[in-house]
């Protein structure tokens, strides 16, 4: 088997750092009217698709279909007053939601939206900006985003954002670590980490040649590494603090973690950032898994359907599908524990995702150097070997159970000392009372207990049973 790497596209970076002044500027604020439109619009949708979940209407009043309703409710949060607690770190509880803000809409510049188009007669790529490290500077951004939040629950002076705040900073680290090695694995496999080269990396799939055969490969990375693509989803959610991943929030026992003491504007853009975080994250995943802005199969089987402007339709359907995926998991997972939190990062993600990127890593130099028969033999040998091990670890757990049922079973038959707890208990059904048979125990049970049930004490009751029998017998 051979599999061909696709060649990078010449002078994919080539394109960009050439606009005039006034272009950056259109796309500058075109970034920021998409963003800021997106979290008008997915306010509106999570509350209409969480009401079909729930059996209800949603919102119906403002505006067509109630689309207006999340513009009222932006315009009362900016509208309330302020109120500030007294022992609030004046400046940094100012610049904490706006750092979160900031950071959110910073990390969208270097997202490729579409191909090349003409905007007032000048050519140029649909991407404000892009580096030949692009993706790792969405990771860095998102990470200062991070500070936000946690220097607003420190600056809030308050228990409960204090705690949101820390919360915050171990589910970065956690999950950032896993969102990481799943990138790792798109790098080695596109041969880039620009986020406009890993597009054109996926505008067709490999070629594999096992044993005369050619077998076209998907071209989309959320199925040739769909191990890194569902680490990344689950990664995702956590690194944007939604359910059921929202314990810097927690309303159940932080009351509202770091956003405790924060009102009107200040509240309103820790609430923008949340939103604009969450189209980002979709637009990075849709960047590197799903092929970014280029037509699906088989749309893309049109030679106009990754050309002009209609791209970027393309593209917002895929981030939308990803928006649709967060509001899914609120309307029906509850929240984690925090230990369960933890646990499913440094346990499960992260073992997962190193042990995935080392064979991938694997998998793509020997491939790359001609070895492919040996690359499978050596994947034939893992699995027989995980499956050997498997039936060995069956059979030990088989045995270990067998151990536990024997001595739960001598444990039943051992004799019973009433004394062992330093107090007389009675004894249970099945152990043996020193002295007294199984029957007599029994007997003796339900003889006490028809006592003790009768209203006296036992010793009333024998003494009014020997008195009649005494008066019987005479």
């Amino acid at each position: 088997m051979t599999a061909a790497v696709l060649p990078l596209a010449a002078g994919e970076l080539s394109a960009f750092g050439k606009d005039p002044w006034w272009i950056v500027l259109i796309k500058a604020l075109g970034i920021t009217v998409l963003l800021l439109v997106f979290t008008i619009f997915n306010v509106w949708f999570e509350r209409k698709v969480v009401a079909r979940m729930q059996h209800r209407t949603g919102p119906k009043v403002h505006g067509p279909f109630g689309l207006l309703q999340s513009l009222a409710d932006g315009v009362k949060l900016s509208l309330k007053e302020t109120i500030k607690p007294k022992n609030v770190d004046t400046v940094i509880y100012v610049m904490a939601p706006v750092i979160a803000a900031s950071m959110a809409f910073t990390a969208f510049s270097v997202i490729p939206l579409g191909p090349e188009v003409s905007i007032f007669g000048h050519r140029t790529p649909l991407q404000l900006t892009d580096l030949p490290v692009g993706v790792l500077l969405v990771l860095a951004v998102a990470s200062l985003g991070i500070y936000g939040i946690v220097l607003g629950g420190w600056s809030s002076g308050s228990t409960y954002p204090l705690l949101g705040g820390l919360r915050s900073s171990a589910q970065m680290i956690s999950y950032e670590v896993a969102m990481g090695l799943a990138f790792v694995a798109v790098f080695l496999y596109s041969g880039s980490m620009s986020t406009s080269e890993i597009v054109a990396a996926q505008a067709h799939g490999s070629a594999a040649h096992i044993f005369g055969l050619t077998i076209q490969l998907p071209s989309w990375y959320a199925i040739v590494l769909l191990p890194s693509f569902l680490i990344y989803l689950v990664s995702m959610v956590g690194e944007t603090n939604r359910a059921p991943f929202d314990l810097p929030e927690a309303e159940g026992e932080l009351v509202a973690g770091f956003a405790t003491e924060y009102a009107s504007m200040k509240y309103l853009l820790f609430f923008l950032a949340e939103y604009v975080n969450m189209v980002t994250v979709s637009a990075l995943a849709t960047t590197l898994f799903l092929g970014g802005w280029r037509a699906p199969w088989p749309l893309s089987l049109w030679s106009g359907a990754n050309e002009g402007w209609l791209p970027f339709v393309w593209f917002i359907g895929k981030v939308l599908v990803f928006m649709f995926v967060f509001i899914w998991l609120r309307g029906t997972l509850p929240r984690l524990r925090y230990d369960q939190f933890m646990r499913l990062g440094w346990k499960f993600l992260i073992p997962i995702a190193l042990v995935w990127t080392v064979f991938v890593a694997t998998a793509r130099a020997t491939l790359s150097a001609g070895y492919q028969r040996q690359f499978f033999y050596g994947i034939g040998a893992v699995i027989l070997v995980v499956l050997a091990l498997s039936f060995v670890y069956d059979a030990r757990a088989a045995r270990k159970e067998q151990a536990e049922e024997a001595a739960r079973e001598e444990a039943d038959r051992a004799e019973f000392d009433p004394f062992v707890g330093g107090y007389p208990v009675p004894p249970m059904p099945g152990q043996k009372v020193p002295g007294l048979q199984p029957a007599a125990v029994a007997v003796s049970a339900d003889a006490g207990a028809r006592e003790t049930g009768a209203g006296g004490s036992g010793t009333a009751g024998r003494s009014t049973d020997s008195a009649g029998q005494e008066d019987s017998r005479g």
